[in-house]
């Protein structure tokens, strides 16, 4: 059987890249990783599939689920998710969120955790200043570019 890193890997060179499909045998084993509608699907020989522990991380089509949390977006600086994952607000469901609204941040402060492929992704405020809005529910799925926060 394949290595899951290694499979892993190919999944993130792919979104990455502008290529629709790969596939890498290894012995008798073989792994195809393809685009299809937007998402990706993962599939293997006849015999062996490997679908991913969350197929949410892994869609590119926009997710209607996440609404903002506060009703009317202030103006300021939008700080975007670097990835497709899971949004996380705090390490842990009964640790302290990261950040808060009305919370002050400068730059490199943790603002929240992202979960792509079991990785746990920390990502830091790129500004200084004032939380003014969190635009994400906990444990909702975020897409590439999806504003996060606003910092004024």
């Amino acid at each position: 059987m394949m290595d899951v890193r290694k499979i892993q890997k190919l999944i993130s060179l792919l979104e990455g890249s502008d290529v629709a499909e790969i596939e890498i045998k290894e012995g008798e084993d073989s792994v195809r990783i393809s685009r299809v509608n937007s998402g990706m699907t993962l599939a293997s020989a006849p015999q062996q599939y490997y679908a991913p522990q969350h197929p949410q991380a892994m869609m590119t089509a926009p997710v209607a689920a996440t609404e903002p949390v506060a009703p009317a977006a202030p103006s300021g600086h939008v700080v975007e998710s670097p990835m497709v994952g899971t949004f996380y607000r705090a390490s842990s469901p009964t640790a302290k969120a990261f950040a808060e609204v009305g919370q002050s941040v400068k730059v490199g402060d943790t603002l929240c955790i992202i979960e792509a492929m079991k990785m746990l992704n920390q990502i830091q405020s790129d500004t200084s200043g004032v939380i003014k809005a969190i635009l994400v529910e906990n444990e909702q799925p975020v897409e590439f570019g999806q504003p996060l926060f606003i910092v004024e």
